[in-house]
């Protein structure tokens, strides 16, 4: 398959996704990256938010949520290594929002700097998951 790039999703914990893609969108540092198969060499930070992959052959997307992490891609190839990676359809409502509610009590009982942009990214995670759960929710 000539038109496609291998693309890998990893986390601490486990391997995510592993195959090959026709494209993919994620959240880049500066802003959402879409990246085809023979794409400039790339390494980036990314933010919390979702991966998109179109799988090749066609078939439904796949939708991961990731908490940040490192982007490395190269012409054939694309790597996320990320902080934390879960699966779209094991995503859980329930506990982004108790996630989200914890994070904004934390933002309001802090002091330090530290502390406020923990809190802070905490709650850019659980916002961010949360907005992943939307997506899927319309397209199911």
């Amino acid at each position: 398959m000539a038109n496609t790039i291998h693309v890998d999703v990893v986390s601490a914990e486990e391997s995510i996704y592993s195959g090959e893609a026709e494209f993919v969108v994620l959240p880049g540092e500066s802003g959402e990256l879409g990246i085809y198969p023979r794409h400039t060499p790339l390494i980036s930070r990314i933010r919390p938010g979702e991966v998109r992959i179109k799988p090749a052959g066609g078939g439904e997307e796949e939708l991961i949520f990731v908490a940040g992490g490192i982007l490395e891609v190269q012409p054939k190839a694309i790597t996320v290594l990320a902080d934390t990676a879960i699966r779209g359809h094991d995503l859980d409502e329930a506990k982004a929002l108790e996630a989200k509610r914890q994070a904004e009590v934390a933002m309001q009982n802090r002091t330090g700097k530290l502390e406020i942009a923990a809190a802070q990214a905490e709650l850019a995670s659980a916002v961010a998951q949360l907005a992943a759960i939307q997506k899927l929710r319309r397209r199911h």
